[in-house]
């Protein structure tokens, strides 16, 4: 669950809807080597097994708050990030490739050792399926990884930040991609990326829903957010 304090309350975005609108990034995306249906499916995809956990609001009861995907409790996060790469991987392995790669890269330097667990089994996952891919479909397997990343980030963008607005500390320097940066440009209610990677106009939809300070639901909406295109 993306999680913000606003209006008294909490506003809420589900994860796997989040991670919906980084595939319509990614299926806008313009340069070269331009993502294959494999690399879309594992964008918008990538946050399925936080389906189940996002069901019901988790309450912090010490920080009197939901829980976020930032500090929700660890064992049973890593256990949504499992079954969703698994899932992902049935569909598609090169995508389940690309979703063990994202979730790996959290834990680069585990702090326990539910997390130490985790990044070795999904190096070994990563191990297996290299092994069974065809070796054309890794050539640009370090692209689509970043790609994924890069279309994760500007969702949560829109996610994190009000229109008009970049006051999340995430990104605030833009966002970088295969050594270039990229800069978000707010154009009224739209968002124009600088250099722009989209040459047409598409709109970014994302459900929420707000909750009390006690966690009773009060009210639903959208995001709605129009991304320029014209290319650079």
């Amino acid at each position: 669950m993306i999680v913000r304090e606003k209006d008294g309350g909490y506003l809420l975005i589900g994860q796997h809807e989040h991670a919906l609108a980084s595939g319509r990034f990614a299926r806008h995306w313009s340069w070269e080597p331009r993502p294959s249906s494999s690399t879309v499916y594992a964008i918008a995809n990538h946050d399925v097994g936080w389906r189940e956990l996002d069901r019901r609001v988790l309450w912090n009861e010490e920080e009197g708050r939901p829980y976020s995907f930032v500090d929700y409790p660890i064992e049973p996060k890593l256990e949504g990030y499992r079954r969703g790469i698994g899932t992902v991987e049935k569909q598609d392995p090169y995508a389940g490739l690309l979703c063990s790669m994202h979730y790996a890269s959290f834990f680069r330097h585990p702090k326990t050792e539910p997390e130490a667990r985790f990044l070795e089994e999904e190096m070994s996952r990563q191990e297996r399926l290299r092994r069974v891919l065809p070796e054309e479909a890794l050539e640009t397997v370090e692209h689509d990884f970043r790609l994924l990343q890069l279309c994760d980030d500007l969702s949560l963008f829109i996610c994190l930040n009000d229109a008009g607005r970049n006051d999340h500390p995430w990104y605030r320097g833009g966002f970088s991609f295969m050594g270039r940066r990229l800069e978000p440009i707010w154009e009224g209610e739209g968002i124009r990326i600088s250099p722009n990677p989209f040459t047409e106009d598409f709109e970014i939809s994302i459900p929420w829903r707000m909750v009390g300070e006690g966690g009773d639901p009060e009210e639903e909406g959208e995001i709605r957010v129009e991304i320029k295109g014209g290319g650079e």
